[in-house]
């Protein structure tokens, strides 16, 4: 079978099985054994056994039902709600104060949580509810919330930058230090936006009534001082290289554990949610990890990855338009699969280009993750969404498109910003 009906074949019979609704591991699984028994007979069964299981002996892999826990733990702890409240006690009298609070809520919970669905759904149940009470734009709020709730997956601790990591060796400190000033960029350029938006259009976000004592501003922040002291110790011990990605993930998981006990929020209900949600997220990982696997074992096997990275290397274009072609191709992807998907799938076909052409790993990595959170709301099938017409089913999704079209402006402008200015990126992550 030739490389180049191998990639139609393969990618062909991947993008039928999706459109059928076919959950993507087993849609990259079924394509690979598929292909395994045409090319090799029986005997593929053995290459489809072996680099699945064989991409299970990563320790980074360790790193992620650790990292799933801290977040499902702090998240199902009333500490999201008391998090809330402190940024609208903090923000609440500002032009489009509650919006700037429920913008940092969402992307630190995003953060907290690593998922851009759990982010999401839980800033809109409690953030709607309270701005629709004190006359805020419901269009304006929607396209916030589902913007602020991408940042899960670029914002630390990230289980897509350690999958990223593995993919392509790269630190995971330094991952994490990129994500970190992207992240923020993104959210600084957010909220930059809804207060001068907020400030020309003051009936889209009224100015609240809210007038707390300093006294009760500082004792909201006992919410805030928990996650982030966790959060920060664990990013912490990663970058200045006291622990490993896992080791500091089992400290943090420790720690929140304690942490709960101590709120009186430990009980077995408690456990048990925290337990299933956690189990559901890593066994979703790890099912896509083995599917991913398989198909790019048997697609490199059959000389598919060579001929793809031959094609891209002698396009006889410059290096910059090959590695704005990847970000373009990873940003089409963004709408239709899940993040861990593409990055098992693409990255080992563009990381050995990105390198052979002298570019920066990290600054790449970086880009290629901002484009998978733009992915997520870029019509018309970003999954973010799709969650945001769950939280407001008689808001019609072309108002949805456009209450979310500037911040995906937004953020395509940071991601230009960064491409034109690396050193932005391979500055904060140098390693000296």
């Amino acid at each position: 079978m030739t490389p180049e009906i191998l990639t139609f074949g393969m990618f062909g019979m991947l993008l039928v099985s999706i459109i059928l609704g076919v959950s993507l591991s087993f849609a990259m699984g079924g394509t690979a054994v598929l292909f395994a028994y045409l090319i090799y007979g029986s005997n593929g069964m053995y290459s489809i056994v072996s680099a699945a299981f064989g991409g299970m002996w990563s320790i980074l892999l360790s790193a992620i039902p650790l990292f799933t826990f801290i977040g499902v733990a702090l998240a199902k702890s009333k500490i999201a709600s008391e998090l809330y409240h402190a940024f609208y006690m903090w923000s609440g009298r500002m032009p489009g104060g509650l919006l700037l609070g429920t913008s940092g809520f969402a992307a630190t919970l995003s953060a907290m949580t690593g998922s851009c669905a759990a982010s999401t759904i839980t800033t809109g149940m409690v953030g709607i509810p309270a701005m629709d009470q004190r006359g805020y734009d419901r269009n304006f709020v929607l396209g916030t919330i589902g913007a602020s709730g991408t940042l899960g997956i670029l914002i630390p601790p990230s289980i897509t930058l350690i999958l990223i990591g593995m993919q392509t060796g790269q630190s995971i400190g330094r991952l994490f230090l990129g994500g970190m000033v992207s992240g923020l960029m993104v959210l600084a350029a957010f909220m930059v936006y809804v207060a001068v938006r907020s400030r020309l259009r003051p009936d889209l976000a009224p100015t609240v009534d809210v007038r707390p004592t300093a006294r009760e501003k500082l004792k909201s922040l006992g919410s805030v001082v928990i996650p982030l002291l966790i959060i920060l110790s664990v990013l912490v011990s990663i970058f200045a290289g006291i622990a490993t990605p896992t080791e500091a993930a089992s400290i943090g998981a420790a720690a929140v554990t304690v942490s709960v006990a101590l709120r009186g929020e430990l009980n077995w209900t408690y456990v048990k949610e925290v337990s299933h949600t956690t189990a559901s997220v890593t066994g979703m990982v790890i099912w896509i990890v083995f599917g991913a696997s398989a198909f790019t074992a048997i697609y490199g096997s059959g000389g598919g990855t060579a001929y793809l990275q031959e094609v891209l290397g002698g396009m006889g274009s410059s290096p910059w338009m090959i590695i704005l072609l990847m970000q373009a191709v990873t940003l089409v992807l963004g709408m239709f699969l899940d993040p861990v998907g593409i990055i098992l799938l693409v990255l080992p076909i563009f990381f050995p280009i990105v390198v052979q052409l002298g570019f920066d790993p990290i600054w790449f990595c970086i880009l290629f993750q901002l484009n998978l959170c733009i992915g997520y709301i870029s019509p018309p099938f970003g999954y973010n969404l799709f969650y945001l017409k769950a939280l407001s089913p008689t808001t019609p999704i072309k108002d949805i498109y456009a209450a979310v079209f500037p911040f995906l402006l937004i953020m395509l402008g940071v991601g230009a910003l960064l491409f034109a200015f690396p050193q932005i990126l391979t500055a904060a992550t140098s390693t000296g």
